[in-house]
């Protein structure tokens, strides 16, 4: 009974404190009519359920009363028989008791001529045994029953040491021994018979120890039996190419392993375990030696034969595959562990898994290269199938700097997903926890991921070498691959390895940094970019030298027209920039320039600005003849002009591209101009050429006095090497340009 039911309120009606007259003052009085009214309905409802429940309960129990009154009232009828029962029972037991002491005493005296004749019983029954045991051992020999004969034997070898005086017993002695002799003979022909399982290599050299063989030339001979049998093993699974991983180890596990664990277990069991008297006192020393030399040598020619086979399927078949069967040999090779205790194992799976891994971080890195190889390929094929560098359109660029360098990342992100299957923590190996998995691990990024980056950088580089003929608009795609993976590849690509195989490249101090790779990938691009303004400026200067040394300068007509190459020299440069313009935006402090300099108070090679009208004049025009001849005015000009570097590296903006090739070209131009003997109207065509160049090329560079510098040295070099040095009129020479 709870607290409630023994200390409750005398207001609750559960209660057994309930007092009726207290609880109607409180209703009376804490409640309305309305109220009091529910209440009582609410109590009759629930006396009525209450009288309703207690009859329930009656009519469901009145059977069970009625069935216990019946039980109780047979209770009462049974005891009553029982204990007449007990009663007889008590005087027969008195009666057997009184019989069996009668029975006792009669049969005292014969008591001992029982025994005698049991014994005597037992005596005939061993000499008819030991009368009949040549036929038993002969018969058990003919069914191959070596056991049970072996166990006749020894069970008669002690009646006959008993009794082997005796001349019957003697010859039956004499004739088992013949009968053991030729089986110990048939035995040991077996025993050392080649194929022979394990099991059946236990079973006789029990039955050989039994019959008294040593145990120095059992161990020995066992384990050269058992080796020959583990060699048809080995044999075996050396022609099963065409099984899969899985199957190869399966048959490895349930043929090699099995039999090498019973010859091990039954070995230490028989030569190990147990002492022999008659052996030296270090035999068992030296069969757990000779056992462990055994088992070792076994076991590395097994895990050979694995690692070749593995080293044969790496990136043929499917590594999680090839993972799994070496999972199961890693797990049976823990088992062997246990059970041969005090044995040293010294060959694991883990060693062939590194090396797996090893192996196929090898065949990805080559595999990588080799996609990278034919990436390359189709970038040059795409670019050769077009009829001219000059006509590649940007957007085919950037088509193909997209898909070399999206391919490439992909490639790399696969492969660095397949290798992460070493790394499962469902395997019972775990690479990691290992000295040389976790070399592995930093070999994947170090040898796979950072090898190949560098790859990319040397083979990248080798294109602008000097030597080679690569297409400009090739080295100009690769520059541009280069700075891509400086600027985002290489971060992504670290950040992944590290990220997947939770390398701590921050801290160490031998891994590879990727501001390293950075900067070796930048370099690469930036040597592809010289040369791509080398190749093209030499382009521009191979049209502007054959220009002027085929030309004759001294018996040249007066100039109409600007020369046609000066024409091409402005279209290709225009298809240059247009191509370089898509690939390289203008940096922010750029703008794209539309109009010339408007200021005035400079003087440049070809314009004097007066008023709002651009007047393109010659400064040499400001000289007489006679002070054209004079070197002084070149010399001056030199002194107060800064000099400019022609072959020097670019930017990786359109400008500073542009502008490196307009300097080569310029600098060929003037370079030929000073070999040259030129006639007046040669001067003049100079000229015309020169101010031609300077309407159409400013435009194309930040700083166009760069421009009127190197314009202003190729007439100037004009004027010095001409025979008449008259220069043209400023306004006829810009009617001719703007003619042209």
């Amino acid at each position: 009974m709870d607290d409630k039911t023994t200390t409750g309120s005398p207001y609750d009606m559960d209660s057994t404190t309930f007092d009726s007259e207290k609880y109607l003052e409180k209703l009376l009085k804490d409640y309305s009519l309305k109220q009091i009214m529910d209440t009582e309905a609410a109590v009759v409802k629930d006396t009525q359920t209450l009288h309703s429940d207690m009859q329930t309960l009656v009519y469901e129990n009145y059977n069970k009363f009625i069935s216990a009154t019946d039980t109780i009232r047979r209770m009462k009828n049974d005891f009553k028989q029982m204990e007449t029962d007990m009663n007889l029972l008590k005087e027969k037991m008195g009666t057997i008791t009184n019989f069996s002491e009668q029975i006792t005493g009669t049969l005292q005296g014969t008591r001992s001529q029982l025994c005698k004749l049991s014994e005597k019983h037992s005596l005939l029954k061993r000499l008819q045994f030991l009368s009949s045991l040549p036929a038993k051992l002969k018969g058990h020999i003919e069914e191959q029953n070596y056991v049970q004969c072996v166990q006749d034997y020894l069970h008669a070898k002690k009646v006959f040491e008993q009794y082997g005086q005796q001349p019957s017993f003697d010859g039956i002695r004499k004739d088992c021994d013949i009968i053991m002799t030729d089986l110990k003979q048939q035995l040991r022909s077996e025993f050392y018979i080649t194929g022979k399982t394990a099991e059946t290599l236990t079973k006789i050299g029990e039955l050989l120890l039994q019959l008294g063989d040593r145990p120095s030339d059992l161990a020995s001979g066992m384990l050269v039996c058992a080796s020959k049998r583990l060699h048809e093993h080995i044999v075996m699974l050396q022609d099963q190419t065409e099984r899969d991983m899985i199957e190869f180890v399966d048959l490895g596990i349930d043929g090699f392993l099995s039999d090498l664990t019973l010859v091990v277990t039954a070995y230490y069991d028989m030569f190990v375990a147990k002492h022999y008297d008659k052996e030296r006192d270090d035999f068992q020393e030296f069969t757990l030696k000779e056992l462990n030399v055994f088992l070792n040598d076994n076991i590395d020619k097994y895990m050979t034969l694995v690692q070749d086979r593995v080293e044969s399927d790496i990136g043929l078949g499917d590594t999680h595959i090839m993972l799994r069967a070496l999972d199961r040999l890693h797990r049976r090779l823990l088992a062997m562990r246990n059970i041969c205790c005090g044995l040293e194992i010294q060959r694991n799976t883990i060693d062939i898994i590194i090396s797996a891994a090893h192996q196929l971080i090898q065949t990805h890195s080559k595999n990588l290269r080799d996609h990278f190889a034919d990436s390359l390929s189709s970038v040059r094929l795409s670019l050769v199938s077009t009829k001219s560098d000059a006509i590649v359109s940007g957007a085919h660029l950037n088509d193909l700097i997209t898909s070399l360098y999206v391919t490439l990342m992909e490639k790399v992100r696969g492969v660095l997903q397949d290798l992460l299957v070493f790394l499962q923590t469902d395997w019972s190996f775990n690479i990691k926890c290992d000295y040389k998995g976790a070399l592995c691990v930093e070999g994947i990024r170090e040898n796979l991921l950072v090898g190949f980056l560098r790859h990319i950088s040397r083979v990248i580089n080798s294109f602008g070498d000097s030597s080679t003929s690569s297409p400009p608009n090739l080295l100009l795609v690769l520059s541009k691959t280069c700075l891509e993976m400086e600027q985002n590849g290489i971060h992504v690509l670290v950040s992944l390895v590290d990220d997947l195989y939770e390398i701590d490249s921050e801290n160490s101090t031998t891994l590879t940094h990727e501001t390293e790779i950075c900067a070796e990938m930048r370099e690469t691009a930036q040597n592809l970019l010289d040369n791509y303004v080398r190749l093209q400026g030499l382009n521009i200067s191979q049209m502007l030298r054959k220009s002027v040394e085929t030309r004759d300068w001294l018996n040249c007509l007066e100039p109409r027209t600007v020369r046609a190459v000066m024409k091409r020299v402005v279209e290709e440069m225009s298809s240059i920039e247009t191509v370089v313009a898509s690939l390289y935006e203008q940096q922010p402090q750029q703008h794209e320039r539309t109009t010339a300099s408007s200021d005035s108070s400079r003087k440049t090679h070809f314009s004097n600005m007066t008023g709002s009208k651009q007047q393109f004049r010659s400064n040499w025009s400001n000289y007489t003849p006679s002070q054209l001849e004079s070197s002084y005015v070149s010399n001056i000009h030199r002194l107060f002009s800064e000099k400019i570097e022609i072959f020097t590296s670019v930017e990786f903006s359109k400008v500073s591209i542009v502008t490196g090739i307009i300097k080569i070209g310029l600098k060929t131009f003037l370079e030929c101009v000073r070999v040259r003997t030129f006639s007046k109207f040669g001067l003049q065509q100079i000229q015309v050429d020169t101010h031609y160049l300077q309407m159409n090329l400013w435009r194309f560079v930040k700083d166009e006095n760069l421009i009127n510098y190197l314009l202003d040295e190729i007439l100037g070099s004009a004027v010095h090497r001409c025979l008449e040095s008259t220069l043209m009129e400023p306004n006829a020479v810009e009617i001719i340009c703007e003619r042209g």
